[in-house]
């Protein structure tokens, strides 16, 4: 069976493992998510679960996005993404998805969204460098 989730990084750490030897680990918060609506192929044509994750006030959602949620009865939700399922049957609108779907030694594939850092130099980007800026370091 295939299972979803979103979740938030929180932090990097480490721990050790049976035999002393240091293991980095990524933090996730891997909070409730909630059923937002069911894609299904008579009405969009592909088999999908759209889930939020996340708190946010209702006075910092447009009013699209609240007529969205208030047909699925739910919570404005910051995060909206959707999973393709094979078998979206055992999912209803509002179910509550938390971290325990997952059992020790499941695989996991994770997607995350890297910080924009915008245009960068190739002095911060490339670790390139300059000529000293003083005593007489002109143009060659």
């Amino acid at each position: 069976m295939q299972k979803g989730i979103i979740g938030k990084k929180l932090g990097m750490t480490q721990l050790f493992d049976a035999n002393g030897k240091v293991v980095p680990v990524t933090i996730i918060e891997a909070g409730p998510s909630t059923v937002v609506q069911k894609k299904t192929v008579e009405s969009d044509g592909y088999q999908a679960v759209q889930m939020g994750y996340g708190e946010v006030s209702a006075k910092k959602v447009n009013k699209a996005a609240k007529g969205h949620f208030d047909k699925a009865d739910v919570a404005p939700k910051r995060t909206l993404r959707e999973f393709r399922f094979d078998d979206i049957a055992s999912l209803n609108v509002g179910d509550i998805l938390k971290a325990d779907v997952f059992a020790e030694g499941d695989k996991v594939d994770v997607v995350g969204t890297s910080k924009g850092k915008g245009y960068q130099g190739v002095i911060k980007r490339f670790g390139q460098h300059r000529l000293r800026e003083s005593h007489g370091t002109g143009p060659v």
